[in-house]
């Protein structure tokens, strides 16, 4: 067995699991129902500008929130523009698509992954909210992109 090196970045425990839905009110049904999930919180993201690709665009969001013990779970259906998200259902269908840590300093954790060329797809900084996250190329090994955010409101962050 070869020898493990110490990580350049170490994350703490992941605090959501994101699923890509085409569905939501059929995926909400399901999930609540089969397992379990839920009450689902439903909030409907209008048109927000994000970067994505190094370009700027926006994209339109319906997301649901549930918890499982302290697992956050996290619908989401693309209504329109182009996301990871829509990347995932199109290469691979619905799905878990992410797992997101929170993390104290994001543009310092972004310097350290770059080392490693490992670089945002997708993200942006609401300032005004203390809110700031980035989606990392990091599915091609594995399949699940990683998202990190910073919240300056948490307790704790």
């Amino acid at each position: 067995m070869a020898e493990q090196k110490a990580p350049r970045v170490k994350l703490p425990p992941v605090e959501q699991i994101g699923i890509v839905v085409e569905d939501m009110d059929k995926a909400i049904e399901y999930y609540s129902s089969v397992f379990g999930w839920g009450p689902f919180e439903v909030r409907d993201f209008g048109s927000i500008p994000y970067t994505y690709r190094g370009q700027v665009s926006s994209a339109h969001l319906k997301l649901a929130f549930a918890k499982s013990g302290s697992l956050e779970i996290e619908l989401i259906q693309v209504l329109e523009g182009e996301t990871p998200h829509t990347e995932f259902l199109k290469r691979r269908g619905e799905g878990i698509q992410h797992l997101r840590f929170h993390v104290d300093d994001l543009d310092g954790m972004l310097a350290e992954l770059a080392k490693d060329g490992i670089r945002p797809v997708w993200g942006h900084k609401f300032p005004q909210l203390g809110i700031s996250f980035a989606y990392l190329d990091s599915d091609q090994i594995g399949g699940v992109m990683f998202e990190l955010i910073e919240d300056k409101n948490r307790q704790g962050g």
